[in-house]
């Protein structure tokens, strides 16, 4: 059985280049594939996350150079937030100072440290202090010592009207539990180390998101399989009266797709079979890979593509 959790998250940003350099030379994540959006091949898709690009721990983008920036409001995930060992985050303070990162003062969120940041294209992010030393699995092969390594997602944070009916999809179909309360905020948590919080904002009326650079996708849930997955989309349908697309093959795992009740737009993604199916696990990212179906057309797509490292 999948442990409990999200799979990955999926944002918009601007340039190709500025948002390489930003995930990989500063917050030291490695790139885990290159490929591009299977939907608009003229457009990069790059995966970022943990040494083995494990679920729970992928930020991924679809980077468009001259995207309008996105407005955060109702129906959005309003940020993403990674973990780090606690005892880094004085570290990682010093880092973004250094590196000349917007970012605000250090806050308890859950009995957590937080640190919240924005990336080049106003993406809202976090660091939280777990009680986790330095994992097996985190990136160490860039800048950032192995000690103070992100150790994958620690959760996402929704902007919604109300809370009720997005409560009922974490609780009934992704078998999360409610373990906190502050404020407008509730948080719901998985099993999984990795991306294990969703935490939900109900805020009453509010201006509604506008999709653009910094605005995030759409979120995605673990499925340990395709009967899992299915058993979920049976669920959204029969339960919940909620519509679920057809299953998409993205190389990597296999998706579906339904916008849940607040308006966000969830997938459920399988856990096989990883990135490591079409490439070996110490060359991830260094080659573009497309799928089968687009690899005859593999001169006219990097002929559209901007060149990055």
């Amino acid at each position: 059985m999948s442990e409990t959790g999200l799979h990955h998250v999926t944002a918009f940003s601007g340039p190709v280049a500025r948002n390489l350099d930003f995930y990989t030379a500063v917050l030291g994540l490695r790139l885990v594939k290159k490929t591009v959006n299977f939907d608009d091949p003229g457009t990069y898709h790059l995966y970022y996350g943990d040494a083995a690009g494990r679920p729970g721990s992928i930020l991924t983008f679809f980077p468009i150079p001259h995207a309008a920036p996105g407005r955060a409001g109702l129906g959005e995930t309003q940020e993403t937030a990674f973990r780090v060992p606690r005892a880094s985050i004085g570290w990682w303070t010093h880092r973004l100072v250094e590196k000349g990162v917007r970012h605000e003062a250090l806050v308890q969120v859950f009995g957590e440290p937080t640190l919240r940041f924005r990336d080049p294209d106003g993406m809202m992010l976090a660091l939280v202090g777990v009680d986790e030393a330095a994992a097996p699995s985190a990136w160490t092969g860039g800048s950032v010592p192995a000690e103070h390594a992100i150790l994958g997602l620690h959760g996402v944070t929704l902007l919604l009207a109300e809370g009720e009916g997005t409560a009922a999809i974490l609780t009934e179909v992704f078998g999360f539990t409610q373990t906190g309360r502050e404020g407008s905020a509730t948080r719901y948590s998985g099993t999984a180390a990795s991306g294990r919080h969703v935490t939900l904002r109900a805020v009453g009326a509010f201006l509604p998101g506008r999709q653009g650079a910094g605005s995030v996708h759409h979120i995605a849930f673990r499925a340990a399989d395709d009967a899992a997955q299915a058993a979920m989309a049976e669920a959204l349908r029969d339960r919940h009266g909620l519509g679920v697309t057809e299953q998409r093959d993205r190389q990597y795992f296999r998706s579906v797709y339904f916008r849940e009740p607040g308006g966000v737009l969830f997938e459920i993604a399988t856990d096989a079979p990883g990135f490591a199916v079409d490439e070996p696990e110490a060359s991830l990212g260094q080659a573009l890979k497309l799928p089968p179906g687009l690899e005859r057309h593999r001169a006219e797509i990097e002929a559209v593509l901007p060149a990055v490292a």
